[in-house]
């Protein structure tokens, strides 16, 4: 029985101390991809590519988190997150924070990346600082390409303050006429479609260096009284009415109201001369902590033009994905490889980008499609790539005469249009085009197909935990899982089914499926293994994903912690737990790899004793995957495969080179080598296990 003094010492694991805030621990994942770019290990065109990531994850979190954000606060919503800070409060550090890393972001850049491109014969280079003849070459190219294109778009009677773009790049102007004195404002977008770094001879210049000079061009017979260049982002998030006779339409309307978001960060080229800048922050109603001064080089996507300079000895070593052993023929003839045969042979898992998703994910659809003993096959599309043989195999099926479903969703954000695009095409063809279910976005990622073989039929399928992306296949780690045994595949079927049908949501006997069970499923694993520990058997919780702020998930490994369990937790992102706070999270560890390739897989392992479950899918502990998504998680059954997954867990967990550890009081440490060892690089060492499995044949 518990007495008053024992529930008084108990910690409420409720504690809004015991949790951080989500957008602030999103920056601290985006501290550690800038880190990348300071590190001088790095390759040096790496490191710009890790320079430009950095600004486009900030663009994004902008014009999403931050978007919500100020609108839940404009709005008076409470917090509703377990670290329950009040917005303004989130808003007001969130500015902070930004301010720090950006300012961070420019010192390495100017104090070091542009110092050593510059050794390596890259030179990028401000026009005052061009020789003669680079200038002559730039200004001639300028007059030529850019000067054509430039339009400028002044403010007056009649002309109202010009509608600017979200993430464009602008170039602000205060014009006087020297014989009336009269002074407008006036705005010139930097092209898009011509290089931001402008060649320059032997050099490149910013482009807007170079607009600035040449500014008086557009305005004959004025004067240029002052300059500023500046850079909005807009609110790009929006909601679908689930109501919606037409979703398809609903979602077009919203894309083209996307491009007239209120403005959510003015950044502004240090120096800017005040009544400029009053200008701007009137006419764009930006508020002082919604202006960023940027000091040096705006918008550092544009390094995306050095990072993918033809200079591989100022990169990382090409990686090629191998075709996974069991995978390979004798004869090295891939193409007669049949992937069923492979799969009744036993589960396969396959680890990418490590593993050839070409050679893998689709060969199996493409074998599905032009096999002639396949009746149906059933897909979602999340992201795809435009160049994705996936949906054409899809188009090709349908044309066939094969049962062909895909559910795309059209409502994953800044895929919208090519989603739609995706479907309308699929449509054409015949394909069973789905567009999800009323409220909820599906995310999972399967792949079912109904192939007759003798006097029965049966069912193969694909789970995976990353997108159906060929191109990001390539850069994002990701797991997926072949399998044909009858209790997996009936479930992915009665899945489809209740995602394109209409019925309850069916019982499942092997899947995990949100916003049904999986939380509830994930949460009874972990109990199980507390309630064995508690029995005098061994436990471990060892999860990987990508975010961690569901707080009934957080409470359940604070529990186990409390308990005695151990608890190895692997997330790349956002983490709303703090470890090791006493008599509360003592056990726990929380490591965070951050690399070449973007951590993206999620892996659930539960230890007691000698047995261990390991489940994979497509979604991370957080509300909106778990209550507000379709989301599917596997079991790992067969012990080959289960293997391997407990094996890449263990690989990361001992990660000396690319991780990092969280402390409680929320900051990150590098997680650093014993004295004398070498550093574990888990993503160097699963390339090296991929090609030394590939050199074994089945």
């Amino acid at each position: 029985m518990t007495t008053t003094h024992d529930a008084a010492a108990a910690p409420d694991l409720a504690d809004p101390a015991l949790y951080q805030n989500r957008e602030l621990s999103w920056l601290d994942f985006n501290a550690r991809v800038l880190a990348l770019a300071a590190d001088p290990r790095q390759p040096l065109l790496e490191r710009c590519k890790f320079l430009a990531i950095f600004t486009s994850n900030l663009d994004e979190f902008f014009m999403v988190r931050v978007a919500a954000t100020q609108e839940a606060a404009a709005a008076g919503r409470r917090s509703s997150t377990p670290d329950r800070m009040p917005r303004e409060e989130v808003l007001n550090r969130v500015s902070t924070r930004v301010r720090e890393l950006v300012d961070a972001q420019h010192r390495i850049w100017q104090g070091d990346i542009r110092p050593r491109l510059i050794e390596a014969g890259i030179v990028i280079a401000d026009l005052e600082d061009l020789s003669p003849g680079d200038r002559a070459a730039a200004e001639d190219g300028f007059e030529r390409q850019a000067l054509p294109v430039l339009t400028p778009l002044a403010v007056g009677p009649g002309l109202p303050f010009p509608y600017i773009s979200g993430l464009s790049l602008n170039l602000g102007l205060l014009v006087r006429d020297p014989e009336t004195g009269e002074q407008r404002f006036a705005r010139v977008k930097v092209p898009p479609g011509l290089p931001r770094l402008f060649p320059a001879g032997d050099s490149m210049v910013p482009l807007e260096q170079l607009m600035r000079h040449h500014a008086g061009l557009l305005f004959p017979g004025m004067e240029i009284a002052q300059d500023v260049l500046f850079r909005v982002t807009r609110d790009a998030d929006f909601d679908i009415d689930d109501d919606a006779d037409d979703l398809v339409g609903a979602v077009e309307d919203q894309l083209r109201q996307r491009r007239f978001g209120h403005v959510v960060r003015l950044e502004v080229q240090q120096g800017a001369a005040p009544d400029l800048l009053e200008e701007l922050t009137s006419a764009l109603r930006a508020t002082p902590r919604d202006t960023y001064f940027v000091p040096g080089l705006l918008d550092m996507t544009s390094l995306w033009q050095i990072a993918t300079l033809n200079r591989p000895e100022l990169r990382d070593p090409e990686w090629r994905p191998v075709i996974p052993h069991r995978l390979r023929t004798a004869d090295d003839d891939d193409d007669s490889l049949d992937m069923f045969a492979a799969i009744r042979h036993g589960d396969l898992l396959v680890h990418h980008p490590y593993d050839d998703f070409t050679a893998s994910v689709e060969r199996f659809v493409v074998q599905a499609v032009d096999d002639p003993d396949v009746l149906a096959i059933k897909q979602t599309v999340y992201r795809t790539s435009g160049d994705s043989p996936i949906v054409p195999a899809l188009i090709r099926a349908a044309e066939r005469g094969v049962q062909t479903v895909c559910l795309v969703e059209v409502k994953a954000r800044f895929d919208e249009e090519r989603n739609i695009k995706w479907a309308r095409a699929m449509e054409r063809a015949g394909v069973h085009v789905v567009y999800g279910m009323p409220g909820l976005k599906t995310h999972a990622k399967l792949c079912l197909v109904a192939r007759r073989e003798g006097d029965r039929v049966r069912r193969y399928c694909h789970i995976g935990t990353g997108n159906y992306n060929p191109s990001t296949a390539r850069l994002y780690t990701d797991m997926g899982l072949f399998t044909c045994d009858e209790a997996l595949t009936q479930d992915v079927a009665n899945l489809f089914n209740h995602l394109t049908g209409f019925a309850r949501p069916p019982r499942y006997e092997q899947l995990l499926v949100a916003p049904t069970h999986l939380r509830e499923g994930l949460l009874a694993e972990i109990e199980r293994v507390v309630a064995a520990h508690r029995e005098g058997i061994p436990g471990r919780v060892t999860m990987k994903m990508n975010s961690l702020v569901d707080g009934p998930t957080t409470e359940a490994l604070y529990r186990a912690s409390q308990a005695g369990v151990p608890v190895d937790l692997i997330v790349r992102g956002i983490c709303g737990l703090r470890p090791g706070v006493p008599g509360v999270s003592d056990n726990i560890r929380v490591i965070s790899i951050v690399g070449r390739f973007l951590e993206h897989a999620r892996i659930f392992a539960f230890t007691s004793g000698d047995d261990t479950r390991v489940w994979i899918g497509s979604a991370d502990m957080m509300v909106r995957n778990l209550d507000h998504r379709v989301e599917a998680v596997a079991p790992v059954d067969d012990p080959a495969c289960r293997r391997e997954a407990i094996a890449a867990l263990e690989l990361m967990l001992a990660d000396t080179a690319l991780a990092w550890r969280l402390s409680s009081d929320g900051a990150w440490t590098r997680v650093l080598p014993a004295e004398g060892a070498e550093p574990v690089n888990s993503q160097s060492a699963f390339m090296a296990r991929a090609l030394e499995a590939a050199g074994r044949l089945v």
